[in-house]
């Protein structure tokens, strides 16, 4: 996750117009506001730091100061930008204005009381997601932090255990509920003020085009890969049922959440081994030979930063690895979510998160390191250009590298001797469509629920029931026991409470596969896509570096073009990944329910 796109963005420094507001106003303006945002998101992106790895109630108060003093600059200067939309300037500057009036996701109210309060809240529930532990039966010595549930829940195949694990989870979201209810109500009135009909809206303001055809996009994306979905989730059903029997997972409904391997079963890897295709193993452990190995957490890094550098870019500055968190810390809280910032929008680039020496987390900090090289990427451009070209983008880059982790560039790095025979590519696809394919519908949903939460269609007396109405629409998920409204479920889904947008979490699951066949095809691989890696290939690394260094100076259409020489999402892309994957998964169906 890219910290510096969750950070309550954008300040701009108000400029003196007249009533009639030339050109050179405008120029003045933005140049004006550049300066002071560069200084304004630097302080807030040094107070959430500190405050997210020392999690005080100082630090707490320090961050929500900083972060107020951001967002009343950033409403007030959106208000202001909006006097320029009548001046004739350049294609620049006009969209630089653009930028200054979508660039909120927190748009405090102007009255400085409620402003102070959208912070103080915005602090508090980050901070109470990150401090949250599950005491079975009140025990304080027996504490587990969402590090302990989540190896439970990745690794157990106790129906009792699980239901526990997912149940005490889902216990540290309630309290949230009565702060959440007051900041949508807050967030609402700011975005008002600053001309959308609610923080949804503005939101779905952000990709190049209206709102509305921005949501039938996603409906589109969805459609296509929709079919391997199905399919995936109904071979995950029946063989669920085969294991757990027919009373604990129905042959035709939704599958019981906490039976799929993840806290929020947004995606189902962890239950591989139950689903594992005959005669499947790849003939290796990834995580046993990063152990085995005595890999620590910095040379997990060092693996990720290697791969980069293989495509032509430069190392990282030192700084990363003197100021960056690798390891949870035992003296103090954090928030141990995995994330890659960029501190001062110039070079300081950093990673926090708890590594565990494991596959899933070789693969994440690859993907978190492709923010930081992306941040880098665009930081010659104007300070309003530094972003993605849209932020599906910047979930995208580092998930593109690690589809390129494939046994062959395992083979590179020395960790495997060979590579398995291609009959083995079933188990791998669905190993990895366990992750990808059965993630698409969560990352569609989150914003759904919040999008209706905003526009008011979904009120809080129904927050749960919406949560779970569409966890089943798209997921075909059921919660794990009874959960009425005295629950707050979607709370204990970090991206709720930190107030971070998810629908770029669904974009990136579907660009990521065009990104790795574009570039695939860039490095001259002749193998089926599943099979490429672009490791230590430069033309592959010129063509990437060339679309991250536009950062959000062109539409996205633009520096999707650049990456992959077309300028329409597809999610055709995934299905041509898991073409055989889906083949054997119709044919493994047969005679067996598909949806729910």
């Amino acid at each position: 996750m890219d910290r510096r796109i969750a950070l309550v963005p954008v300040a701009l420094l108000l400029a003196a117009c007249g009533n009639q507001p030339t050109a050179e106003d405008a120029k003045k303006f933005v140049d004006d506001a550049e300066a002071k945002l560069f200084a304004a998101t630097n302080e807030a992106g040094q107070a959430q730091w500190v405050q997210q790895n020392f999690i005080t109630q100082d630090t707490e108060a320090i961050n929500a100061k900083a972060s107020e003093r951001l967002t009343t600059l950033a409403v007030q200067y959106a208000k202001e930008a909006a006097k320029f939309d009548a001046v004739k300037v350049d294609d620049v500057l006009r969209r630089k204005l653009l930028l200054l009036k979508l660039s909120l996701t927190l748009p405090a109210p102007a009255d400085p009381k409620e402003a102070a309060e959208t912070a103080k809240l915005a602090a508090s529930l980050d901070a109470t997601y990150g401090k949250g532990k599950y005491c079975p039966g009140g025990d304080q010595s027996k504490c587990m932090t969402i590090d302990d549930i989540t190896k439970i829940m990745a690794t157990s195949r106790d129906p009792k255990q699980l239901l526990d694990a997912w149940t005490g989870w889902h216990s540290i979201s309630p309290p949230m509920k009565k702060d959440f209810v007051r900041l949508v109500e807050l967030a609402n009135k700011g975005s008002k003020e600053i001309g959308f009909a609610d923080t949804g809206a503005l939101w779905r303001s952000q990709y190049d085009m209206p709102p509305d055809e921005f949501a039938k996009e996603l409906d589109r994306l969805w459609e296509q890969v929709k079919p391997l979905y199905l399919q995936l989730h109904a071979y995950t059903r029946w063989k669920l049922r085969e294991k757990y029997g027919k009373d604990a997972v129905p042959e035709r409904g939704p599958i019981p959440a906490h039976l799929l391997g993840n806290i929020w079963a947004q995606q189902w890897n962890n239950v591989y081994p139950l689903l594992a295709p005959k005669d499947a193993d790849v003939g290796y452990d990834l995580t046993a030979i990063l152990k085995t190995k005595k890999t620590d957490a910095q040379q997990m890094v060092k693996y990720g930063e290697g791969f980069f550098t293989s495509l032509g870019f430069a190392p990282l500055p030192p700084t990363f690895w003197e100021r960056s968190l690798f390891v949870r810390p035992r003296d103090r809280d954090v928030v141990c979510h995995a994330s890659a910032w960029d501190v001062d929008n110039d070079n300081d680039l950093r990673v926090k998160m708890c590594i565990d020496i494991t596959e899933e987390d070789f693969g994440v900090i690859h993907h978190e390191l492709g923010h930081n090289f992306y941040q880098r990427a665009y930081n010659k451009q104007p300070f309003l250009f530094r972003n993605s070209a849209n932020d599906g983008f910047h979930e995208a880059i580092g998930d593109t590298i690690a589809l390129s982790l494939t046994p062959d560039y395992l083979i590179k790095l020395g960790l495997i001797n060979k590579a398995p025979d291609a009959s083995k590519d079933i188990g791998l696809l669905l190993q990895k469509a366990l992750d990808k394919v059965a993630f698409l519908p969560f990352g569609l949903l989150i914003d759904q629920w919040r999008w209706k939460v905003y526009s008011g269609q979904v009120p809080p007396d129904k927050y749960n029931q919406a949560w779970w109405e569409l966890r089943q629409k798209y997921q075909g998920v059921a919660p794990a026991s009874a959960r009425g409204e005295e629950f707050f479920d979607a709370g204990a889904k970090y991206h709720v409470p930190a107030n971070v947008p998810y629908t770029r979490y669904f974009l990136a699951h579907i660009l990521q596969f065009q990104f790795h066949k574009a570039l695939s095809e860039t490095s001259g691989c002749k193998d089926p896509v599943n099979r490429c890696s672009i490791y230590g290939n430069k033309d592959a690394g010129k063509r990437l570096a060339e679309g991250l260094e536009l950062g959000i100076s062109k539409p996205w259409p633009d520096a999707l073009e650049k990456l992959t020489g077309t300028r329409q999402m597809d999610g055709n892309a995934v299905r041509a990944y898991f073409a055989p994957l889906e083949k054997w998964l119709i044919e493994q169906n047969k005679g067996k329910p598909v949806g729910w």
